[in-house]
Order: structure tokens, then sequence, then C-alpha cells
């Protein structure tokens, strides 16, 4: 369990506590056999897995992978929350190789972008996932243990080695294959345990999104394996207010990341959540009503924290060791040093570019078979997130994607804030907000609108609801209602198609 007062990963007198030689399924594995690694929801029964048992499920598809497999090969996951997804990375580390993680809410052509850019022959999978999977590549069952044997060696690596290849999520371009060494799992510890008010004896970890998603992976997942906090795996083929309650109950939750898509789906059934000892989120910005309502239905103040596949973990809110500021999403998380700079990689006071130092140990090593876009992903130092922040003291305020940021009339208008105040509407369900072409203020704000089922608005009340709570330049000068938005698989609005979308339509007015 993580020591009181002390930061994990970290060296109590500072710098990264990195050994010479690291393989992550050691460091996931390196507990009591007894202890409780997963509670499994995801059979009609409650089961509890051990780190013993972990282990030799570990092994058991080692064994069967290593005939197939060598060290720096790459092997894909297809599969859900389960023990044996955990077991599957950690066999695949194990032996040397690098796990691509992949979702099965992907169709084939998302499959076959990522197993063939990544070049992995063999994806360990389940009777869904083979069917899924086609003939992209061999399919191996994950929960069959293959031949009895031995322990199954880890191999001999180090930190810098490859070992995941998590693809990004493609908001804003084509995904790219973000390669990870064997530290990004100590890079990640850090700021996951103070997200959820420093983890500590008795927490019980959980959460929503899939494991195939960094997100889950190495904010959830392997940083409660690591740490010895149990993490409960249930499969949720759609995610509802209901299911949540129940899975929280049955798995005695003490601890849930909650993307946003999934706290604004909770929010408009009005869901109370009590009980819980931390709640933290991240993947887009929350804003001060979406943080009010979480106080009230969670008696606790949800913890922000900010990253990316490239880099993540790296910003976080934490309520028991400082006051959570509404619009900003914490402060630095120790071990990375972050910095707002200008074009000329100078820090500024004013907006600039989010940037992490060279040095952080959940850094990539470099974009898959991508030499120049690894190049063109670091200024000098610094690793350039591709998002606009400004400081406020020492918290750190998203403004929003370099290319999300609207300009209008001379203001550069972050859309996180527009979409929060109109997710504050009773009618409204959810919202993308972009920029739309226009001859006299470059662009206009356009938002468009998901109303609630039954639910009535008119383009003027929105309009109004913005323009009474916000500047007085932010508010959408269009309103469109639409069925639904285009969402990435992990549930973030895809706002590059709604502006391919407005620039269509043409200009305003």
């Amino acid at each position: 369990m993580p020591e009181a007062n002390r930061i994990p990963g970290l060296r109590s007198a500072g710098g990264w506590d990195v050994p010479s030689r690291l393989n992550m399924a050691r460091q996931c594995l390196d507990h009591a056999p007894d202890q409780v690694a997963v509670i499994d929801l995801t059979g009609s029964d409650e089961r509890r897995v051990t780190y013993g048992q972990l282990a030799e499920m570990t092994d058991g598809i080692a064994r069967a992978l290593s005939k197939k497999v060598q060290p720096g090969d790459r092997a894909g996951v297809l599969l859900s929350q389960s023990p044996w997804c955990a077991a599957a990375h950690l066999a695949i580390w194990k032996i040397g190789a690098i796990s691509v993680p992949l979702f099965k809410l992907f169709k084939q052509d998302a499959l076959r972008s990522r197993v063939g850019d990544a070049g992995a022959q063999v994806v360990l999978t389940d009777p869904d996932g083979a069917t899924l999977l086609g003939d992209l590549a061999e399919p191996l069952m994950a929960d069959q243990n293959g031949e009895d044997g031995g322990v199954v060696p880890f191999a001999d690596t180090g930190p810098e080695d490859p070992a995941v290849l998590i693809y990004t999520s493609g908001t804003t371009g084509s995904p790219k294959g973000a390669l990870h060494g064997h530290r990004v799992l100590t890079g990640h510890l850090p700021g996951v345990s103070i997200s959820h008010n420093n983890l500590r004896e008795g927490d019980c970890l959980w959460t929503p999104a899939d494991w195939a998603w960094i997100g889950g992976l190495f904010d959830v997942l392997m940083p409660g394996l690591a740490l010895g906090i149990p993490v409960v795996a249930a499969r949720l083929d759609k995610f509802t207010p209901e299911a949540c309650v129940d899975v929280i109950a049955r798995g005695g939750v003490r601890n849930v990341f909650f993307p946003p898509t999934a706290l604004r789906m909770l929010k408009a059934a009005d869901q109370a959540l009590p009980g819980l000892r931390s709640v933290a989120s991240g993947g887009e910005p929350l804003g001060a009503e979406m943080l009010a309502w979480g106080q009230q239905a969670f008696g606790l103040t949800v913890n922000e924290f900010y990253g990316q596949t490239e880099c993540n973990m790296v910003v976080s809110s934490c309520s028991d060791d400082f006051p959570v500021r509404p619009g900003c999403i914490g402060k630095p998380v120790p071990g990375h040093e972050i910095a707002v700079i200008d074009e000329d990689s100078n820090p500024t006071a004013d907006e600039g570019d989010v940037a992490i130092r060279r040095g952080s140990a959940s850094m990539l090593l470099e974009y898959w078979n991508r030499p120049d876009a690894t190049a063109e992903k670091f200024r000098g130092d610094w690793l350039i997130t591709g998002d606009r922040g400004v400081w406020e003291g020492e918290y750190l305020r998203f403004v929003g994607r370099d290319d999300d940021v609207i300009t209008s009339s001379g203001y550069r208008i972050g859309p996180a804030e527009i979409e929060d105040c109109l997710l504050t509407h009773p009618a409204v369900a959810t919202v993308g907000v972009v920029g739309k072409p226009d001859k006299l203020r470059t662009e206009i704000v356009k938002a468009y609108v998901v109303l609630k089922p039954n639910a009535e608005a008119e383009e003027r009340e929105l309009q109004d609801w913005v323009k009474t709570r916000l500047a007085h330049y932010s508010y959408p000068r269009e309103v469109a209602f639409v069925q639904e938005l285009p969402l990435t698989v992990t549930g973030k609005v895809v706002r590059k198609d709604l502006r391919r979308l407005a620039s269509e339509e043409g200009h305003y007015g």
C-alpha cells in the first residue's frame, strides 16, 4: 500500500524513483500472493482474484504467447474490462514484447489501421473479439492458459525499453501510435494517487472507461495493481446511472475515475452517489456548475486532472491538499515540469502553449514509425501538448485545443466554458461548440445541441442563457439542434467534424 505522506513513484529527496532495470509486469505483480488484486464483477457472481491467481493467469498466457511472439514484437489486446485483460498486458510485458490496447467498440477499419500500423501478428482476445478481428491478425484466446509449466521469468528490460503502443483518439487528426517505455507506469503513480486525495489502505478503484484507453489502463488498472489497491472489473455494455450505482455498491468502490461524459449523464439523471472517498475526472475540463453539482451529488469535490496519451497525469487537483479552483485543472504533479510558453519557447504569463519538459516519466518515447510527427511534437526541451492554457498563480487554466480555440472579433474563446454553460440548461443533454467562418468577425461561436428526451428549447433562449453567465462575446450566434454529436470511442466530441460541418454551411450571416 502507498506509504503515508509519500508520493508513489518519487524519491523523498525529489526526482523519479526509476530503477535501471524495470519491467511493468513485475511492478504490478510484486505483492503478497493472497492479497486481492481485482474484484471481478463481469460474471453473475463476484470473484476476487488475488495477485497469486493473477500471476498464474499471466504465466499461462505468457507461455502460449512466447511461442509466437519475440521480445520487441507487438501483440494486440482486444478485451473488455476483466482479469484476463489485465493478465494479457502483463504477459506481453513479462516476455519483453509490446502490448497494443484495442477497443471492442472499434469497427473493422479502425482495427485494421491500428493492427496494421503496429505490425501486430497476434491479438489476445475472446470469441467476440475474434469475430471483430476477422483475418486482420491471429487471435489467441486469453482465457486459455496454454500448456502447464513453471514460472515464466521476467524479461530483463529497462525503463526506456518499449512496452506499450497506445493510439491517440484521433480528435485532431489521424490516430498516431504513442510508444511508451516501462517507466510509463511509474510516471502515472503520483498523479493517480493525488487525483484520488492520496490513495491509501481501504481504497478500491473503478472506472467505467474501457481499459483499452490510457485513462482506463494507466489511470486506474495498472496503478491500482502497482500500488496494491483493489481494482473493480465491470463490463458495462452501455453506461447508465443505474448500472453505475450497482457496480459501486457490489464492488465496494471507494474511488472512481469518471470521464466527463459519464458525469454529464449522472447529472442529467440527477443521480446522487454517496459513500465515495474520491472522484477524479479528466479528458475534458469541467466547469464551475459541474463541480458544484458534484459536491452536491457525491458529498465531495471532484478532482480534475490533465494529460494526454503522449504524456499523461501531469496536472491534478487534490481537494485534500489544496482548494480546488473552478475553471482550473489543478497544479503540476510533482515530478513533471509544466510551462505555458510563447512561440519562442519562453515562459509567459499570458495565454500560450501548454508544454511539458523532457524528463517526465510518463512521456512517450516516440510516435511509432513517425519520426517527423515525433520531431513536430517537441520544441527544444518541451513537449508541446497542442493545448492552450494560462497560469492563475500556481493553478493551470485550460483554454482549449490549439485548433479548437475560436477567434472572434479579436477575442480568443475556448469552447469548453461555453459547452459547460449550456450543459447547465435543463433541456440540454450534450453539446459541441466550434468556430464557424465569418467575413466580419473571422469566426462566430456556433453550438450544436442535443436536447434531452421530450425537452424543448429555442435558439434565443440558449443564447440568452450564455449571455447572462459568460462574457458578452462568448454567446453562440448560431445554435443548431441535432440528434447526435460525432464522438470518439472515449466519449469526446470530435470538434474537427463539427468544424468541417460548420465550414460546409458557409459563412455566417
